[in-house]
C-alpha cells in the first residue's frame, strides 16, 4: 500500500467527518476530507456513492478500483460493466439502484508500475463503515446487496459466506432486507469464456431474485 505499513497507521474513524446535516450531497462533500484511516494518502481521492435518495436497491461492494479512484466515481470500470449488464438483464432499472462501497478510498500495491487491488482490512473497514450508515439513512433501500465477501461479512456478519448464502433475502438491521452475492470482478477472473458466461448467468439470477422481491 504505497508507503504507508499498517505497523505505522494511526487508526481512528470516519465519525469525526461526518456533517452535522446529513443528506448525499453534504456526506458527499464532507468524504472528500476524510483522513479516517490512512488510505486516503495514497489514493487519488475519495470516490462515494452515486445514484439517488429514495433508490430501492443499494447494492454495496469492497472497495474503488483503480479506474473508480481516477475518475471519482464508484463502479465505472470493468467491473461496472458487468454490474450494468446484469443490471438491465434482471430488468432493474438503473436509477433504481444506489451503487457505493463499504470502503471508500482505492487500497493499493505496485505490481509492474501497475495499481494492483489490496483487500482491505478490518481496522479501514471499521473506520470506513459510518460512511455507508448514513448513506443507508438517507437513500433508505428496501434491499441492500452485498456484492463480494468484503462487503457481505461486513454489513450481515462474519458468518456470512457468499458462495453458500448468495441470493437468499435475509432480514437486516440495515435495511428491510438483504441478499449476498459475488462481486462482478469475480466473473472477469474466471479463466474461461465459459466460466464466465456461467458465472455470468448466476449473478443475474440472484438480481432477478432481488427484482422479484420489489415487485
Amino acid at each position: 500500500m504505497g508507503r504507508v505499513t499498517e505497523a505505522a497507521d494511526v487508526w481512528a474513524s470516519a465519525v469525526p467527518y461526518l456533517p452535522r446535516r446529513v443528506s448525499l450531497s453534504a456526506l458527499r462533500l464532507a468524504a472528500e476530507d476524510c483522513h479516517g484511516c490512512p488510505l486516503y494518502k495514497t489514493a487519488t481521492q475519495t470516490v462515494f456513492g452515486q445514484g439517488r435518495t429514495g433508490a430501492r436497491i443499494m447494492l454495496v461492494g469492497e472497495q474503488p478500483g483503480d479506474q473508480e479512484d481516477k475518475q471519482g466515481a464508484p463502479f465505472v470500470g470493468p467491473a461496472g460493466r458487468i454490474l450494468n449488464e446484469a443490471l438491465d438483464l434482471a430488468g432493474i432499472e438503473r436509477d433504481d439502484a444506489y451503487v457505493t462501497n463499504v470502503v471508500k478510498h482505492f487500497k493499493w500495491i505496485a505490481v509492474h508500475r501497475r495499481r494492483m487491488h489490496k483487500k482491505p482490512n478490518a481496522r479501514e473497514i471499521a473506520a470506513c463503515v459510518p460512511w455507508l450508515e448514513k448513506e443507508l439513512e438517507v437513500v433508505k433501500p428496501e434491499i441492500l446487496v452485498c456484492m463480494g465477501a468484503t462487503a457481505a461479512q461486513a454489513l450481515l456478519g462474519p458468518e456470512v459466506r457468499v458462495t453458500r448464502d448468495r441470493g437468499v433475502i435475509v432480514s437486516s438491521r440495515l435495511a428491510p432486507r438483504a441478499m449476498a452475492t459475488v462481486h462482478p470482478s469475480s466473473i472477469l477472473r474466471q479463466q474461461t469464456s465459459e466460466d464466465r458466461h456461467r458465472e455470468m448467468e448466476h449473478f443475474t439470477h440472484d438480481l432477478r431474485i432481488v427484482a422479484e422481491a420489489l415487485a
